[in-house]
């Protein structure tokens, strides 16, 4: 049965994750060992946050934490 992001009463997808980060340029690599490519991600000044292009978590710079 195939899963991925269904909806419906009986299949539900989890929110991504949202990960607090002290720096702007961060990697994000989907965490353990069935995880994705690392990759590196530039969290804007402007906006506060980033989103990964595989696992769709949002990393946000502890400055604009509560704010985004």
């Amino acid at each position: 049965m195939a899963r991925g992001n269904q909806t419906g009463p009986d299949m539900t997808t989890p929110a991504p994750e949202t990960k607090i980060v002290n720096e702007y340029r961060v990697a994000c690599d989907g965490g353990g060992a069935s995880g994705h490519p690392r990759v590196w991600l530039q969290i804007s000044g402007e906006h506060g946050w980033v989103e990964c292009p595989y696992c769709d978590a949002k990393l946000v710079h502890k400055y604009f934490e509560g704010k985004v």
